[in-house]
C-alpha cells in the first residue's frame, strides 16, 4: 500500500476507473482518495466505484489534502481548471493529467506545478484492462514515475516514453480499442453471414479476440508466430489470411495508427 494521499479533480469514467483499480489492488485505502466535481452525479458515481473517498466542496480543499492530483477533466476544460490551481499551494504536489493533448510545457506553465506527469490511458481501464503511456516533466522525480507506473499498473500495463511519443501511444491504444471494436463488430456479421445466431457470433468475435490477445501477452511470442501456428498448409486459416492480404486490412490498420497519431499532435498544436 502506498502512503500518498490522491485526489481528482473531475469524476467522470475515467477517474472513476483509476480510483477503483486503486482500491481493488491494494494500492490505497478508500479514506486516501478524495474527488472534486461540479457534477452531483458524477460525485456519486465516484464514491460509488471507490467507498470511502472523500468528497472536496471546492480545488483549494482537495489540494490541500493530497500528495497527487489527478487532473481527469475533458481537455476543453483545462484552461480553466489550470488557472485555478495556479492559484493554489501545490509545490509538495504531483499533478498528473490524463487529458488527451495537453502538453507538459503547458501543464507546467499554467498550472505552477513543479511536478508534472502527462498519462495517455485508455478505456479498458474500465475493466482492469487499460494499456497507457506517460511522460514526466522537467520537475518530476524517478519516484514520481515509479509511483505513477505502480498507480497505471494496477488497471493494465503502462510505459514510461519521451513525451514525442505520446500521440503515437494516442493513435495506438488510445484509439485502438475502436480499431478493434470495428474488428469485432466485422468477424461477428461474418458469423451471422455465414448462418450463425447473432449473439452467438458476437460472444464468439469478442471471446476470440480477447483469446489471441492473451496468447500474445502471456507467451510473449510474435504475434507473426502465433498466426502460423494456426495457419496450417492448405487450410481454411490460410484461405482467409489470403483474403485480409486482398482486401489490405494489415495495411488499413496501420494507416489507422498513423492517421489517428498525426491527428493527436495536429490537437497539441492548436
Amino acid at each position: 500500500m502506498i502512503s500518498q494521499r490522491i485526489g481528482f479533480i473531475g469524476g467522470g469514467q475515467m477517474g472513476q476507473a483509476l480510483a477503483r483499480g486503486f482500491l481493488q489492488s491494494g494500492l490505497t485505502a478508500g479514506e486516501q482518495l478524495a474527488v472534486c466535481d461540479p457534477s452531483a452525479a458524477a460525485v456519486e458515481q465516484f464514491q460509488s466505484q471507490a467507498p470511502g473517498a472523500v468528497v472536496c466542496a471546492d480545488k483549494a480543499e482537495l489540494a490541500a489534502r493530497s500528495e497527487v492530483i489527478v487532473l481527469a477533466v475533458k481537455p476543453q476544460y483545462m484552461p480553466q481548471v489550470l488557472k485555478e490551481l495556479a492559484a493554489l499551494p501545490t509545490e509538495d504536489c504531483l499533478v498528473m493529467s490524463i487529458a488527451a493533448g495537453v502538453t507538459l510545457a503547458v501543464l507546467e506553465k499554467d498550472s505552477g506545478a513543479q511536478r508534472v506527469i502527462r498519462v495517455m490511458p485508455n478505456t479498458p481501464c474500465l475493466v482492469g484492462q487499460g494499456a497507457a503511456g506517460f511522460a514526466k516533466g522537467s520537475g518530476a522525480t524517478a519516484a514520481d514515475g515509479q509511483l505513477v507506473q505502480q498507480l497505471l499498473e494496477s488497471v493494465g500495463i503502462a510505459f514510461e516514453l519521451p513525451e514525442t511519443l505520446l500521440d503515437a501511444v494516442t493513435g495506438l491504444s488510445g484509439s485502438g480499442p475502436a480499431f478493434v471494436y470495428a474488428m469485432i463488430e466485422a468477424l461477428s456479421d461474418g458469423g451471422v453471414r455465414m448462418g450463425l445466431p447473432r449473439h452467438v457470433a458476437a460472444q464468439l468475435a469478442a471471446q476470440t479476440v480477447a483469446g489471441a490477445a492473451a496468447m500474445v501477452l502471456e507467451t510473449g511470442e510474435h504475434p507473426a508466430v502465433l498466426k502460423d501456428r494456426v495457419a496450417s498448409p492448405g487450410g481454411t486459416t490460410i484461405a482467409g489470411l489470403q483474403t485480409l492480404e486482398d482486401y489490405r486490412v494489415r495495411a488499413g490498420l496501420i494507416a489507422s495508427v498513423q492517421s489517428a497519431t498525426l491527428r493527436s499532435q495536429e490537437l497539441g498544436r492548436s
